[in-house]
């Protein structure tokens, strides 16, 4: 059985393209968590783990949520969440009752 925290098991996240789409470098991140650049480094290639404190800061640092840095990478422009961001409050209703249109419909077959 692998030891916990092997670099191996270490499921991929999406820092690194958050720090970029704030347009931050390793080192003014670093500066905002009251780190190193190098474990900055370490976390985003997947060579270091990360604790939950760390990433709630990383996440305030980053002026977003800490589920995104694990599941979301803003840099993808198809992505759901980035559609999401770009509808108005009414297109997002419309998203949603479309959604929900969709598995509906979808459950019945």
């Amino acid at each position: 059985m692998p030891r916990v925290g092997n670099p191996k098991n270490r499921l991929r996240h999406f820092i690194r393209e958050w720090r970029l789409h704030r347009g931050l470098t390793q080192e003014m991140l670093a500066d905002r968590l009251e780190t190193t650049k190098a474990n900055i480094s370490r976390i985003e290639s997947l060579k270091q783990g990360y604790t939950q404190d760390f990433l709630e800061a990383c996440a305030d640092a980053l002026l977003t949520d800490t589920a995104s840095l694990i599941m979301r990478d803003p840099t993808d422009p198809e992505g759901m969440w980035s559609i999401w961001d770009q509808a108005k409050p009414a297109e997002r209703r419309q998203i949603i009752e479309i959604a929900k249109t969709l598995i509906r419909t979808s459950a019945r077959r």
